[in-house]
């Protein structure tokens, strides 16, 4: 500011000594011996008119300083209000995790208070006489409390099994250690699966060691790997896979479930090196995987970080090659929760770039929710992109040429593609940003259009022959029909009447909710029906949830 002050004055005095060297000019001229050829008023339009020029420079100087400070200003505004978002996220992040926290210390204290309420129900002391006599107040006390040292009482069959209801069973399977045994019956029971689920972590405390058990059952993980003639991999492997995989999250359970001593003491040091064992045997096997075939539902991916998750050794693996297999278990439910337990939550926005860039928008979409990075990922764009790409991928390369039943499967795939982006809209409660309607009508179109090709076709089949009466069968061969005759004899009139609907076909409009079932509010717990948990099929089925199991 200092110089910019001097250099003003400098340009103010530039009048006075203008004036000055008039004065000297006028001097000179007069003591002149010989005329000059320049003139007082050239010499003053020329100094003139370096002054304005100076001043104009001077003014575009002062506007740039102005400028630049306000771009400092608003650049310093906007960094603090970053950060305060920052603070406010990391805020948030610590709030939602002493919930958490809190949740875990109010389940651990009812499950205390369960216990001291199962250890006050004991019979009454019997005295010598062989009456019944209640307990002393000095004693009591003394019964009702469980030390930490009493919590090994939850291996005593009254506690330990509280959880197990249905399938005492797993309990007998869990204690004899028998892990082809519990193969065997979770496969028997897949119909009751869920129920099945909720009673394995309890029944794994009967187990003498519930770590090197579930170890045991991945045995035959890769062993008995076999294909049929089609190419495709045996539905029993597959559902042995996904029990593999369900038994491992089942002891994931039972550990959250326990202290950091008791899940030290299932965990141990032997136990973390059988299972870096077991990963460092699956690990080159995975090199075969392809992105595009797994379709986000790699069971041997899951399977691996599982694995690493449930036995605490992902840190002896790199996290990039890690990252890397994510997009290949993208739809199943558990990714999110996954990728928080390996550590790669910084990773997700490298994991979802993968996806976008792959075609998989959907599951970009529910990733960002998950870790909570839409600011950087918005899913109204992801969707549309979806869809766009969804209709150049049906659509024919000549509309006037396609048959239909290529113009069939064009209708049903954007079909499942409007209805998978529905789904995902109404999940995430996107609907002010991505209204549903256009989508919806445009749903209701395709199935009108589908049923009434449907109903054609139906029509168009030409009627079975009925057989006779009698129930003989077919009539003599006759030879000496004339050529203006059918072939077959003439029947009775509306002896096979032409079918017709009862009614007209309705389609309801799209505030109707036409298919609850399949554009309704997603779900991430496991189906009931062990179909969903042994299929292996995969598409962006409007039927299925956003994660399969």
């Amino acid at each position: 500011m200092d110089n910019t002050h001097s250099v003003a004055t400098l340009i103010d005095s530039t009048t006075s000594k203008i004036q000055q060297l008039q004065k000297a000019f006028a001097e000179l001229e007069s003591h002149r011996a010989v005329t000059l050829n320049l003139k007082w008023k050239e010499l003053e339009e020329h100094f003139h008119g370096l002054e304005k020029s100076l001043k104009r420079r001077f003014h575009e100087l002062e506007d740039q300083e102005k400028e630049f400070e306000n771009r400092t200003i608003k650049a310093r505004d906007l960094l603090v209000k970053k950060e305060a978002d920052i603070v406010a996220k990391e805020q948030a992040s610590l709030d939602k995790l002493q919930e958490k926290r809190d949740a875990a210390v109010f389940a651990i204290a009812s499950a205390r208070d369960k216990h001291r309420k199962v250890s006050s129900d004991d019979p009454a002391v019997v005295t010598t006489e062989g009456q019944n006599a209640q307990p002393s107040t000095e004693e009591t006390p003394q019964e009702n409390t469980i030390s930490d040292g009493d919590l090994e009482e939850m291996k005593s069959p009254e506690n330990e099994h509280e959880g197990v209801k249905s399938y005492p069973q797993l309990v007998t399977l869990c204690k004899e250690m028998d892990s082809e045994g519990l193969h065997k019956f979770i496969s028997d029971n897949r119909k009751n699966l869920a129920a099945i689920r909720e009673e394995i972590p309890f029944a794994l405390r009967a187990a003498i060691n519930p770590a090197s058990l579930v170890l045991e059952s991945l045995e035959d993980f890769y062993r008995a790997e076999s294909t049929n003639t089609d190419g495709k991999k045996d539905s029993n492997l597959l559902g042995l896979r996904r029990t593999c995989i369900m038994l491992m999250e089942c002891l994931s359970t039972l550990l959250t479930s326990l202290d950091l001593a008791s899940a030290s003491e299932v965990i141990t040091e032997e136990v973390k090196e059988q299972a870096k064992e077991i990963a460092e045997e699956w690990k080159p096997k995975l090199d075969a995987l392809d992105l595009d075939d797994s379709n986000g539902n790699s069971l041997e991916a899951h399977a691996f970080l599982q694995l690493l998750a449930t036995f605490g050794i992902a840190s002896d693996f790199d996290e990039e090659e890690l990252s890397r297999l994510v997009p290949m278990v993208s739809r199943r439910r558990q990714t999110a929760d996954l990728c928080r337990s390996l550590g790669l939550s910084e990773k997700m926005p490298g994991v979802i770039e993968v996806l976008v860039n792959s075609g998989r928008q959907i599951d970009a979409v529910n990733l960002a929710f998950a870790f909570e990075l839409t600011q950087q990922f918005s899913p109204v764009a992801l969707l549309k992109s979806y869809l766009k790409e969804a209709r150049k991928a049906v659509s024919p390369s000549k509309p006037g040429n396609t048959s239909p039943t290529v113009q069939n499967e064009v209708n049903e795939r954007e079909l499942t593609a409007l209805k998978t982006v529905v789904k995902c809209i109404e999940e995430h409660k996107l609907e002010e940003q991505y209204p549903v309607d256009p989508l919806q009508k445009k749903v209701v179109q395709l199935e009108k259009a589908k049923a009434d090709k449907k109903r054609v076709t139906e029509a168009a089949k030409p009627q079975p022959k009925r057989p006779r009466a009698n129930g003989v069968g077919a009539g003599p061969r006759v030879t000496n029909i004339p050529a203006e005759k059918t072939f077959y004899p003439r029947v009775a009139e509306n002896r096979y009447p032409q079918y017709m609907y009862e009614r007209p076909y309705v389609y309801p409009g799209p505030n109707d909710n036409h298919c609850p079932s399949l554009i309704g509010s997603a779900t991430y717990s496991l189906s009931p029906a062990h179909g969903n948990y042994f299929a292996n099929g995969y598409q962006y089925q409007a039927v299925q949830t956003a994660y399969l199991h």
